[in-house]
């Protein structure tokens, strides 16, 4: 089959820094910090800011009001009664930053869709936008994005990106719908008459202030506080901050919007986002993404919801089938239900179907290893795409060696537990030096897009950098059917 291999890498690049806070734990540490802060004059504080701002102002779009966040992080800890200028307390703020290369090890795992706004492309042209996993220091990971076109004649273009990358506003008083919140309390093992309290003085619809009410006035109605209800409070305010809302400024570009974990399900990193642009049954536009939140002990699926890839919300996903890695979304709804694939079992793909997209049960395995080059696992490789003979399926798999390759399945559009079609032989493996990196002998993939006849496929090299290659669908799906 023809590959065609794009002139476009996607490489770690380890100039493009956030601000993170740079707090040591112990607080007789913070004390003597700030001490020393306080011990200078005016002019030695004026002095030592200007020192700072020569050498970092440029590296970040306003770094004064990331000092003062991270000052007013601290400032419990300040041991004076008088007033602070605005400049010592931007020097405090600066003694607990630090900066974070978002993408100093890796830039990998892409996933690719049509750009919500595809407002002055030329005629058989497309604007997308492209998700990739940023990985740096500590192997945290955190979701970046790029833009670009699909030109009419297939060639791929890249936006430039900006060397500025910024954090969204975590918006502080977030919303929760009450079934879903109940439902996933319930899975984590806490059916118990204290849910049931605190819920029940809720709305159907409530924000996070309002879950501090109520877990107030549940604190202060209990003659005693047993270690049931103590571990459900705790619970269900740690089930609010995994889900959050998040918001850029529309004046950022597309590359300098940057999703860095947010709750502490998340501490170690956000894995493998695959991003889908979802058309509800009255032509409604949603761009989800499932993605992977690790703390460094324990996984937690997630889901994404954004209309523009400027507003976007985050939840956990709820249901029995919610386990493991590699969940996709289908496109649309089939027979009036959301389809899902997943791999529970970390070994075979499996489908399953539901009429909320947070809730999730009863997967069926459609895929098993067939094939010597997928026989230890196979995964799915971003959700499917709709092709006239099917749903096109991209499929990883793991072979002798832990090697990695990308194969291709075709489903049934009506029925998508069955299989139409499968790659006897990969349709893309790591070669040359695409398969040195931080995973040698890797290609991976989050998601494709397919533009008129076209298969483009973003794809990861090694779990370190990330390319391009696009395929003639026409020959793919002949492949897949047999014809």
């Amino acid at each position: 089959m023809r590959l065609r291999r794009h002139d476009v890498d996607l490489l770690p690049e380890s100039s493009r820094v956030i601000i993170r806070p740079f707090i040591p734990g112990d607080t007789q540490r913070i004390t003597t910090i700030i001490g020393r802060a306080l011990a200078l004059s005016e002019e030695e504080v004026a002095r030592e800011l200007a020192g700072v701002k020569s050498e970092f102002d440029s590296r970040h779009f306003d770094i004064d009001s990331l000092l003062l966040q991270h000052f007013n992080k601290v400032v419990s800890h300040v041991f004076t009664q008088r007033n602070l200028s605005r400049e010592r307390q931007l020097l405090i703020g600066a003694l607990f930053s630090g900066e974070y290369a978002l993408e100093s090890a890796a830039l990998f795992n892409p996933s690719i869709v049509p750009h919500p706004d595809q407002t002055g492309v030329e005629e058989g042209a497309l604007r997308f936008v492209m998700s990739l996993r940023a990985t740096g220091e500590g192997h945290i990971s955190s979701i970046e994005f790029r833009s670009g076109r699909i030109h009419a004649d297939g060639g791929i273009h890249l936006d430039p990106v900006s060397r500025f990358v910024t954090i969204p506003e975590v918006m502080p008083n977030p919303s929760y719908r009450k079934e879903s919140f109940r439902t996933k309390l319930v899975e984590m093992g806490f059916d118990n008459e204290w849910t049931t309290e605190l819920l029940d003085a809720l709305e159907d619809d409530f924000t996070r202030n309002d879950l501090r009410r109520s877990i107030k006035t549940l604190r202060n109605g209990s003659t005693s506080i047993s270690r049931d209800l103590q571990r459900t409070l705790e619970c269900a305010l740690w089930l609010a901050d995994s889900n959050y809302e998040l918001r850029f400024s529309e004046k950022l570009a597309i590359s300098e919007r940057i999703i860095f974990p947010v709750s502490a399900n998340e501490s170690n990193g956000i894995e493998d986002a695959r991003f889908v642009r979802f058309v509800e049954e009255d032509g409604s536009v949603m761009y989800y993404a499932t993605y992977t939140a690790y703390n460094g002990r324990a996984i937690l699926p997630q889901l994404i919801e954004t209309p523009d890839f400027l507003r976007f919300r985050v939840l956990t996903l709820n249901g029995r089938a919610v386990q493991n890695k590699g969940m996709a979304l289908f496109p649309r709804r089939i027979q009036g239900n959301y389809a899902m694939l997943s791999r529970q079992d970390d070994e075979n793909v499996l489908i399953m179907f539901a009429n909320d997209p947070h809730h999730w049960s009863e997967p069926e395995i459609v895929l098993r290893p067939a094939e010597m080059w997928e026989s230890v696992k196979i995964g799915n490789c971003g959700s499917p795409m709709e092709t006239e003979a099917g749903w096109l399926v991209l499929t990883h798999g793991v072979g002798p060696m832990r090697k990695y390759c990308i194969g291709a399945a075709l489903l049934d559009l009506e029925d998508p537990t069955r299989v139409i079609g499968r790659l006897k032989r990969p349709l893309l493996s790591p070669e040359g030096n695409e398969r040195e990196g931080y995973v040698p002998n890797v290609v991976y993939s989050c998601g494709g897009l397919i533009h008129g006849r076209t298969l483009v496929l973003p794809y990861a090299m090694s779990d370190k950098a990330s390319a391009i290659v696009s395929v003639p669908l026409d020959d793919l799906l002949a492949e897949l059917t047999g014809s």
